[in-house]
C-alpha cells in the first residue's frame, strides 16, 4: 500500500486523494486550497471530484463569497470508515508499538524511516525499520522475534518489510559509518525507545 494515499488501497482515483486531505484536516478547504496540497492532481479535477462527493453527501459544500468551501461530513455514515482508512499510517504506528512491546527481549530503540517517512512509498516499497537490540541477546530468539514481525508487516500492509539491525554498542561504535542512522534520528518515527537515547549515542560518537 501507499502509506501518503491510503484510500488507494480501496479507490486508486482522485477521490481517495481528495478524502484523505479532507479526513485528516477538520477545517474547510476552497478548491484551491486542496490544489496547493494535491499538486499532482489539475484543479479542475479537484472540483470536480468535490462537487461529486458533495451530491453523494459525504462532503459539505458552502458558499464563500464567489467561491465554495469544503469539508469532510463527519455525520455522514461513512465517515468513520473514511478516517479510518485515512489514518492508516498512524495505525501502523501504534500496530508496530504495540507488538514491539509485547517481544520477550524488546528493542532498545525502533523506528520507521525510509518512503514511508518521505511520503514516497509505493505498493513494491519496502517498509524501512530501524531495530536497535540489547547486546548479548541470544540470536535465535532475536531473529524469531524480527521473523515473526517482518511476516506481520507485510500481512498488515501487503508490502515487504525491511529491517536495518543494530546491537546498542554496534550503533554507537558505528554511527559515523552509517548516514542512515542521523536521517532517522532527523525524520525517523520512532515506535520503540525514545529519540532522546538514539540521540544521545549518536551525540557520543559525533563527541
Amino acid at each position: 500500500m501507499e502509506l501518503s494515499r491510503p484510500l488507494s488501497t480501496v479507490t486508486p482515483t482522485l477521490d481517495g486523494d481528495v478524502l484523505t486531505v479532507l479526513a485528516r484536516h477538520d477545517v474547510t478547504f476552497t478548491t484551491g486550497q486542496l490544489h496547493r496540497v494535491l499538486t499532482r492532481h489539475s484543479e479542475e479535477g479537484i472540483r470536480k471530484v468535490l462537487q461529486r462527493l458533495a451530491k453523494q453527501g459525504v462532503v459539505q459544500s458552502d458558499r464563500v463569497g464567489n467561491a465554495f468551501s469544503y469539508r469532510l461530513n463527519r455525520d455522514h455514515l461513512a465517515a468513520e470508515h473514511i478516517i479510518g482508512l485515512a489514518g492508516l499510517q498512524e495505525t501502523l504506528l501504534n500496530r508496530l508499538q504495540v507488538r514491539l512491546a509485547s517481544w520477550n527481549v524488546p528493542p532498545v530503540y525502533a523506528a520507521v524511516f525510509g518512503s514511508a517517512v518521505h511520503g514516497s512509498m509505493t505498493v513494491d516499497s519496502d517498509l524501512d525499520l530501524l531495530l536497535v537490540r540489547p547486546d548479548d541477546t541470544p540470536d535465535a530468539l532475536w531473529d524469531t522475534q524480527v521473523d515473526d514481525l517482518m511476516s506481520n508487516v507485510t500481512r498488515w500492509i501487503g508490502n515487504d518489510a525491511r529491517s536495518l539491525q543494530f546491537t546498542a554498542t554496534e550503533l554507537a561504535t558505528h554511527a559515523d559509518e552509517e548516514p542512515v542512522l542521523h536521517n532517522v534520528l532527523k525524520e525517523g518515527l520512532t515506535v520503540a525507545g525514545t529519540r532522546a537515547w538514539l540521540n544521545e549515542q549518536l551525540r557520543k560518537r559525533n563527541g
